[in-house]
């Protein structure tokens, strides 16, 4: 038995003297694999941004679509008239001819807008104004849902206070079927326009389309949103 117990403890210490096996050198595929499994454990997940509604869209809602209803009677809500879009003119004909001028006119009208502008082409060539078919004669910016709020609230808010004596905006402008336009004269009441980079002052056109059916709905619509229309 004792002799069991020698042999045994020579074959432990035979065997631990002996070299150990070199475990194999992993594959480049698992390494990768391995590489990829540590970064996705790591990598902190994507949180999609979710964007909330402007104050002016909120203010239509809770506020200006009651109002609505008691003022004009309305049975449904359907029959509410709303701001539909927002266009953004600008007659380019001085600088037809000079592609650095236009181009800088363009880029002005995106930084007010926050969009990219559509260059207007003339239709046919008029020869007393010197134009030619397909001539590019102006700028245009359609705004529509988010932007369109956003741009409105700007307009109210910062840029039209921004004007020099500013006594209110005519509320003669309705077309006869509950649109309103508004004409700016100088594009240097947005805050994105700097001074100092204007080639020349220059002004626009900006057109407010609404769902309205007559310029009455349509101008208390206006007017309960904050246009400062001036006083009769």
């Amino acid at each position: 038995m004792a002799k069991s117990k020698e042999e045994a403890v020579v074959q432990m210490t035979e065997a631990a003297k002996q070299p150990k096996a070199a475990k194999p050198a992993p594959s480049k595929a698992d390494a990768s694999k391995d590489a990829k499994t540590a970064i996705k454990d790591v990598a902190p997940q994507k949180v999609e941004a979710v964007k909330e509604p402007s104050r002016m869209k909120i203010r239509y809602k809770e506020e200006i679509v009651p109002a609505l209803i008691k003022t004009f009677n309305y049975k449904t809500i359907m029959q509410v008239p709303k701001l539909e879009k927002i266009v953004l003119n600008m007659r380019l004909g001085d600088v037809k001819d000079n592609p650095k001028s236009l181009q800088l006119a363009v880029q002005e009208l995106e930084m007010i807008a926050g969009q990219k502008a559509m260059v207007t082409r003339a239709r046919k060539s008029v020869a007393n104004f010197k134009v030619r078919a397909k001539q590019e004669i102006g700028a245009m910016v359609t705004l529509r849902e988010e932007r369109m709020w956003s741009f409105f609230d700007k307009l109210i808010s910062i840029a039209l206070p921004r004007v020099r004596d500013f006594r209110g905006i005519s509320a003669k402008s309705f077309d006869g079927r509950g649109n309103y336009a508004l004409g700016i004269k100088e594009q240097l009441i947005f805050p994105e326009i700097s001074y100092d980079q204007v080639e020349k002052v220059r002004g626009f056109d900006i057109c407010f389309v609404t769902t309205a059916k007559t310029d009455e709905e349509a101008r208390e619509l206006l007017k309960l949103f904050g246009m400062p229309f001036a006083a009769k």
